[in-house]
This record gives structure tokens, C-alpha cells and sequence, in this order.
């Protein structure tokens, strides 16, 4: 899908006023001082990693990269839907602001002048590129296109396409009557990494660092899987002996005493109505995928060494959102506000920072990249940003941290809804609070201290203390969420 953005590229010039007068004033630091950016991205990654405590998961790049920087083990996406949240990471907005929702609509339709990430770099001087998916893509239709791009956002960008796309007639659906886009969907391809376009899109970032070593870069790779169709080379699968892999434990009843809202609409019956085989084999090449994508980050992180830019390069990677491999009684996919589905991966590793080698329990938001990259660069930050700074968490990942992260969803009216309903989800260190269509649908209320999985919903019939809770932690949602407030019929803050 290919769109045409309002507004011209950006020239890449200082147009950063602050950037500029330093400059006129000589006290602007030279290039070689000002760090650049590797931002990595990964479609659809849960986090199914070994330094995310997954026993299963073989990550050890990825891993590398944990070790030597600060993993969030409590990050949280804004909405658990590719488009929004990849909006909402770009622009620093939440969605609510964007009024973006959904897969179809482009945030600069409500905000056409917003600065994104990668322009406020270009303003300081820097030259941005982007290689794959970091603005939203149907996967794998768009795959060899701009996709829902951003033009200016960019310098230059590249959209590589690979074996998997010209493969597809090859890949198993185990739901035929749906794409291979949204259903259980796999190969295990011959060939090598670097003919599947992830292998490619790691092999044109490399020569992206190549090509603009020599001046500060932010640098983007958005590799695609392990978005369904899950495609990897045979090898990643034969690392995942089927006979080794077990579908999440449920308990019985569990499904029981949460609304029938929190359910998306794209997975309406266990498993798709599928065998436990089946969903194992999906596990499989789920796993197969993460793995390729890790040996993919390992070659980036190789080329930072061999180019002597490990030293001025910040490195962040990230996914959009969770993923849901049957929790819950079955549950796939996305679209969800359980912790699989709100929660994701987050690395950091910054120049210097005093707490690199850790990891970090308090709470934060994906919201917060644009304003912790943007304060680490000082390239300076445009007005309305919704996040937080990191920077004290990278420097001391233990400090007390007062915070909670908002996510929600819109689920549509279908056969369940009559009418569109938003979910919104608010997460703290302990407690996780959701309400649909403004508690009138339902709510949820967990606790992490004795509920990791959130199995037991004590919102349901809550004793006084519960309701007390869930009342305050519903003021402190409906204060944190955007001042915009969306004027369509999907607002359950309309009232």
C-alpha cells in the first residue's frame, strides 16, 4: 500500500534553532562526539526471549545486546495493533491524539505538521534512513513498498523483498479461509538468511552504517517477522524439536470471569477451533522466526564492532506490541489488553549509561522513546510530547519510578458488539485495571503479586478494598490519557 504523506521531504539542513545559534556560537559538538542512532525494530515479537526469562527461547544476540544495555522488563505499548503503535512510538503522541486505531489510518490526517522521531534527528543535522518496516505494513502484501510510510521522515529508504514473498504459493495455512496475513501460517524455507528479505534488510542497514559512518546517522531496521506468515530457514525450526514444545497451561473455567470484550474479534473461538498439533506446529515456527530475527540483530550489532561504532552508537529495539501463542485458553495473535499482549520487549543500550549490564522493573511506556532518544542526542524536543525521559532509569534502573502505562483497543462492532467499544488498561508495578466501554462491557482487575497470569479477575465481585483500588487507579488512568479527546463515537470518555 503506497500513500502519498502531506508535506515535503525534509532537506537535511539544521533547521533546529537551538542546533543552529550553538552552531554560530561554535559550542555545537563536533560530529564525532554527537552519538548516533541504531533503532531496531521487530513486527509482532512477544517477549519470547532469553533475556526475558522464555527458557525455551535460543536469543543469544539479542541477549548480547540486554547484557551490555538496560532491558525493560515492564514496557507497554500504547495499543496492541501495528499501525497505532507504531504511530504512536514515531510521533510521541498517544492514540487518543492521533485518533489512529486502527490498520487504515495515517496520524498525519489529524496531525499533519507533527515532527516524528526521525524528522527532530534530521533537524539537529543528522541523516535518517529507514530499511523494512517501521511505519506500518500489511505483511506480507506490502512487503517490497513504501508500505504506510512516512516520506518525511526520512533521507533515504529502502524496501528490500526477499524469497519469502516470492515463495508464498509455499506456505501452509492452517486456516485456508482466512490470509496467510492473519491466520496460522508457516514455512520452514531452504536457502540462506540473506535471501529472505529480514536477511536482506539487516544486510542494506549494514551498508547503511557503511555508507554514513563518517557523519551522525539515525539508522532504522524494521524486520518483519515473526509476523505471520511465520518464515524462516529450515534450520531456526530444527532448533525447536516439535516433541519439546507444549501449548500454555489454562486453568479450567479460566475464561469464565473475563468480559467477552477482552476477546478480539479476529479470534473468536480456543485456538482457532484447532488440534494441539497444529497450535504446537505454530509455536515451532512462531520460535523459528524469533530465532532468524536474532541472528539478523547479532549481524548489526557485528557491524557496530567491526565499523569502531559501538562506542557512539545508541541502540534501541523494540517490538509494536506482545503476542498471544494460546494463553488464556487459547488466545493468538494480538489485539489483546492481558499482559501478553500489552507488554513487550524494550532494550536500551546508551554510551556510558551507569546502569548497562541491567535490567529494569519499573513501569514504562513506549511513549517514552521519542522523548529518552531525543534527550540522549540533545537534538532537542518539539512541544505536546506524552512520554517520559528515561534517562535516570538508564543511569539507575532500581530508582523508585513513579509511573503506570496506559494501552487500549477498539473493538468493532460484529456479531458479539452492536457497536464499537474501546477498551483501556491501565498497568502499575502491581495491579492491572481494564474496563471496556467505560466499565459498562466489563472490567478486569489483576494482581501481580499472586496473579502473573492473570487468571483470577477480581474485579468481578470486588470486596471493598478491591473497589477502593479500582476506583483509584481508574482516576489515575483517565489522568494520564491524552487532553485530546477523539469527538467519534468509539470515545468511552464521551460522557
Amino acid at each position: 500500500m503506497k500513500r502519498a504523506c502531506r508535506g515535503t521531504r525534509v532537506q537535511t539542513v539544521i533547521s533546529w534553532a537551538a542546533a543552529a545559534l550553538l552552531f554560530l556560537l561554535g559550542q555545537a559538538p563536533a560530529d564525532s562526539q554527537r552519538p548516533n542512532v541504531l533503532f531496531i525494530a521487530v513486527d509482532d515479537l512477544a517477549c519470547s526471549l532469553g533475556c526475558y526469562g522464555d527458557v525455551m527461547a535460543q536469543t543469544p544476540h539479542i541477549d548480547r545486546l540486554a547484557a551490555s544495555g538496560v532491558c525493560f522488563l515492564r514496557a507497554y505499548n500504547q495499543l496492541p495493533l501495528c499501525n497505532p503503535t507504531r504511530a504512536s512510538v514515531m510521533t510521541g503522541r498517544r492514540p487518543d491524539a492521533l485518533r489512529v486505531y486502527d490498520l487504515d489510518r495515517h496520524f498525519r490526517d489529524e496531525m499533519p505538521e507533527v515532527v516524528t522521531l526521525p524528522q527532530q534527528f534530521i533537524r539537529a543535522g543528522y541523516v535518517a534512513a529507514r530499511v523494512g518496516k517501521i511505519y506500518h505494513y500489511n505483511v506480507p502484501a506490502s512487503i517490497g513498498t513504501d508500505g504506510f510510510d512516512d516520506p518525511p521522515s526520512w533521507n533515504e529508504a529502502i524496501n528490500p523483498r526477499g524469497r519469502d514473498k516470492d515463495e508464498e504459493a509455499l506456505i501452509f495455512n492452517a486456516e485456508p479461509h482466512r490470509k496467510i496475513s492473519a491466520a496460522l501460517s508457516w514455512h520452514a524455507a531452504g536457502g540462506t538468511d540473506e535471501e529472505q528479505t529480514d536477511g536482506m534488510i539487516a544486510t542494506a542497514a549494514i551498508e547503511l552504517l557503511e555508507k554514513h559512518q563518517g557523519r551522525p546517522f539515525f539508522i532504522a531496521a524494521g524486520f518483519f517477522r515473526p509476523h505471520t506468515p511465520y518464515v524462516a530457514p529450515k534450520k531456526y525450526f530444527d532448533q525447536y524439536p516439535l516433541e519439546s514444545i507444549r501449548l500454555p497451561y489454562t486453568p479450567a473455567g479460566d475464561r469464565a470471569d473475563i468480559p467477552q470484550a477482552a476477546f478480539a474479534h479476529n479470534c473468536p473461538v480456543p485456538h482457532y477451533g484447532l488440534d494441539e498439533t497444529t497450535c504446537r506446529k505454530a509455536i515451532q515456527a512462531y520460535y523459528a522466526c524469533t530465532s532468524f530475527i536474532d541472528a539478523q540483530v547479532g549481524r548489526l550489532l557485528d557491524a557496530l564492532k567491526r565499523l569502531g561504532l559501538e562506542e557512539n552508537t545508541i541502540v534501541v529495539l523494540w517490538s509494536d506490541h506482545g503476542y498471544h501463542l494460546g494463553e488464556h485458553g487459547g488466545v493468538w495473535q494480538k489485539r489483546t489488553l492481558f499482559e501478553e499482549g500489552a507488554r513487550a520487549p524494550l532494550i536500551i543500550r546508551a554510551p556510558d549509561r551507569k546502569g548497562n549490564g541491567q535490567v529494569c522493573r519499573r513501569v514504562v511506556e513506549f511513549v517514552d522513546l521519542y522523548p529518552t532518544l531525543t534527550g540522549l542526542a540533545g537534538v532537542g524536543q518539539p512541544p505536546g510530547l506524552e512520554g517520559r525521559d528515561l534517562a535516570e532509569l538508564l543511569d539507575d534502573p532500581q530508582r523508585v519510578w513513579q509511573s503506570e502505562a496506559i494501552t487500549q483497543i477498539l473493538r468493532p462492532a460484529d456479531g458479539r458488539l452492536s457497536q464499537p467499544v474501546m477498551g483501556r488498561s491501565i498497568r502499575t508495578e502491581r495491579w492491572r485495571y481494564t474496563e471496556w466501554d467505560e466499565g459498562r462491557a466489563g472490567v478486569e482487575f489483576y494482581d501481580h503479586h499472586s496473579d502473573p497470569q492473570e487468571f483470577h479477575n477480581l474485579g468481578l465481585n470486588p470486596t471493598p478494598a478491591i473497589r477502593e483500588r479500582m476506583r483509584a487507579l481508574r482516576a489515575r488512568m483517565e489522568g494520564k490519557a491524552s487532553g485530546k479527546v477523539p469527538d467519534s463515537p468509539f470515545n468511552p470518555r464521551r460522557l
